[in-house]
């Protein structure tokens, strides 16, 4: 039975490859596409936001001034739902990828290898297809592993999987005991030795351009001895197999179907992690050929937590130097955001120019050039920012993690030979699931007519804000998402950032590098608040939002802590874009004077897009059928199913565990042959 299981797969793998129909042969635009890590719209000073001292993003402004700012576009409110749908366009309670995956989440929360991949559509108009940096659509739990950017359909990977960058290595290399540096090199100016990871070692003191040796050893990728001098052997105590966040970080690397880990000696994984993603991405794209279609998908893992300082050398003239200031205090989170954001400017400068699609004039600025060559240049923010680096005057208490206006709202930009009338705004409704139809539109293809029928996507087109400056909204609502995922195995504490509970942070270590208070031994938010005795915000189970060009409606699944069961609760405000200060939907710009139904307190104009908006959430929620038994998503229960459970059994959690134990078993089979012949469409 095995053998028929294997069989099957290829099966399925062949059949599932979209097919190109002969009249979608058009355009077949390079993609070059650049995800910014919890980057939210209000970091960045071409859309209007920014704060009173933005950021400098020299590289983005000049990318927005030549293509398209979309001012309008929501996120969901965590990395990895956003990720998904990027490559796939449908919405988290289609795929069950409901929020940021953690470590105890089961595949049924990843990102399946039954999806229609973006990869996967654009391999059949003979597309070459690489994702560099941070990947994060699986996670622990996953049967294919390290290999799953290659079951998703990628050619080539090169980066990381995990939630975040690594914890800051406190002992800056084994250097001292653990908490002694907060931001993982050793602060002052006494000289030392710079041992690297080869055994090398060189003599280093501070100069006008590096005053800190153990800054300027780190930024070389190695671990700093003060006051001492090299020797032939480096000590002992040194540690080189310890991450350092940004500045040592775990590389995988995959094609041709198999993956492996690099180690954290070799050089590219104890180089700056953005700077060795623009090495790699530089690299992978020149080697192609110059006929050859491609899309290059580069994830920066800035400016996710934990902070810390970016090089200097990838800083403006005359930044502020933050070298002495702590990396595990969040009060310092703005400034050092704001040059890590910089820095991956930086880079992107160098990706641009690396690959022949800018220039450097005589004063080392960045001169993008979007008719160098036929490719398209995308650039967007995976969710809103983080609440400790958010911009005034944006919300910082309904950030990332939320569905409000903070946590959603994302900076996109495109820009290239198809953009029309460039350097413009586009303030129509555009959703991240979009993204999926547009990538194929750019290669010619309708990603509707190429998935299969089972599966709804949510994309709608882009392609026409490109061509006419005049076309009117493609969308007349928008949605976003979170919830939990789906994971066997109870929290061995929960994290306290703050006031607020989260159940999303599952390690002590990932609560440290947020900023928090791990609680160990509780399973639930409301534990933490009796363990702890103190009035906490409990983290929502579901949260919902939709708008319309002028209001938002959302819907809170929420614990009570007193009856033990979920109050669903509403909230409605009154939106708008206005830069550089918007409407938000602030708590104390609820329009509803009682947050449960019915809607109370509204005027008749209100209460009409109250009910419309309402109405429109609850049918796109049912939308989605449940179907027992099917593993795949093709909403029928058959002997593909029973193949597929042969395939994965035993192979640790996966799609066909359909009481989500954590394994794929005979409890499972049973599911199936109980459903055997159930259409579900």
């Amino acid at each position: 039975m095995s053998g028929k299981g294997i069989a099957v797969g290829i099966f399925f793998f062949a059949c599932s490859l979209p097919v190109v129909l002969g009249q979608e042969q058009q355009s077949r635009s390079n993609i070059l596409f650049v995800i910014l890590d919890d980057v939210g719209i209000d970091q960045l000073h071409s859309f209007g936001y920014g704060g009173t001292q933005p950021p400098p993003t020299p590289v983005i402004d000049a990318v927005a001034q030549a293509g398209l700012r979309f001012r309008n576009v929501w996120a969901m409110p965590e990395c990895s739902p956003s990720r998904a749908m990027f490559f796939e366009g449908r919405y988290p309670f289609r795929t069950n990828v409901l929020n940021a995956i953690v470590p105890g989440d089961l595949a049924n929360s990843q990102v399946s290898p039954f999806e229609t991949t973006t990869p996967k559509v654009l391999k059949r108009a003979q597309y070459r297809n690489a994702l560099i940096g941070k990947f994060h659509l699986t996670g622990e739990n996953n049967p294919f592993g390290d290999s799953a950017p290659l079951a998703l359909g990628w050619d080539y990977y090169f980066g990381y999987n995990d939630p975040d960058p690594p914890s800051i290595d406190t002992t800056a290399g084994g250097v001292a005991a653990q908490g002694t540096y907060s931001c993982g090199f050793i602060p002052g100016t006494d000289a030392g030795a710079c041992y690297m990871a080869d055994q090398t070692c060189q003599a280093i003191a501070p100069d006008a351009n590096a005053p800190v040796p153990g800054r300027s050893c780190l930024e070389k990728g190695g671990i700093f001895v003060p006051g001492a001098s090299c020797q032939a052997t480096p000590p002992a105590n040194l540690n080189f197999t310890s991450l350092n966040a940004y500045y040592v970080w775990p590389i995988t690397i995959g094609s041709d179907g198999h993956a492996e880990r690099v180690a954290s000696t070799d050089p590219r994984a104890r180089k700056y992690s953005p700077s060795s993603i623009t090495d790699e991405a530089i690299r992978w794209i020149n080697s192609l050929p110059s006929h050859q279609p491609w899309m290059a998908t580069i994830a920066y893992p800035s400016i996710h937590t934990p902070y810390q300082q970016a090089p200097t050398g990838l800083l403006p003239a005359g930044s502020t130097d933050l070298t002495s200031v702590a990396c595990n205090n969040l009060a310092n989170a703005g400034p050092i955001g704001d040059q890590m954001l910089s820095a991956v400017d930086t880079e992107l400068g160098r990706l641009l120019v690396g690959v022949g699609l800018a220039s450097y004039d005589s004063q080392g600025h960045v001169m993008y050039d979007p008719s160098a060559a036929n490719t398209m240049v995308v650039v967007i923010g995976d969710n809103g920012t983080y609440a400790p680096s958010v911009k005034q005057p944006f919300d910082p208490s309904r950030s990332k993690g939320s569905t409000f206006q903070t946590g959603v709202w994302v900076p996109l930009i495109v820009a290239g030979s198809l953009v029309q009338a460039p350097n413009r705004d586009v303030t129509n409704m555009v959703n991240i699931a979009d993204l999926y139809q547009f990538f194929g539109e750019l290669a010619g293809l309708d990603v509707h007519r190429i998935a299969p029928r089972s599966r709804i996507i949510d994309s709608a087109s882009m392609m026409p804000y490109l061509t006419n400056p005049a076309q009117p909204s493609i969308r007349t609502y928008n949605f976003t998402q979170t919830g939990n995922n789906i994971r066997a195995a109870t929290p061995a504490g929960m994290c306290i950032l703050g006031s607020q509970c989260t159940n999303l942070v599952t390690t002590a270590s990932l609560c440290s590098d947020n900023g928090g208070t791990w609680i160990p031994g509780v399973t639930s938010c409301c534990a933490a608040m009796q363990a702890t005795g103190k009035p906490l915000q409990v983290a929502v189970d579901l949260q919902n939002a939709i708008r319309n060009d002028t209001y938002k409606l959302v819907e809170t699944h929420q614990p009570n802590c007193t009856t033990g069961q979920e109050d669903v609760l509403y909230s409605f405000y009154e939106i708008d874009e206005a830069a550089p200060s918007p409407k938000l939907d602030r708590a104390n710009l609820n329009l509803l004077t009682s947050p449960s139904l019915p809607a109370q307190g509204l005027t008749d104009d209100q209460l009409s897009n109250f009910n419309a908006l309402l109405s429109t959430m609850q049918d796109l929620l049912q939308s989605e059928v449940a179907c027992p038994g099917d593993g795949n998503g093709d909403h029928v229960v058959d002997f593909l199913d029973l193949a597929n459970w042969v395939r994965f059994h035993n192979r640790g959690s996966s799609w066909y565990d359909f009481n989500f134990d954590g394994s794929t078993d005979q409890s499972d089979l049973q599911v199936i042959l109980d459903n055997l012949g159930k259409r579900c469409r």
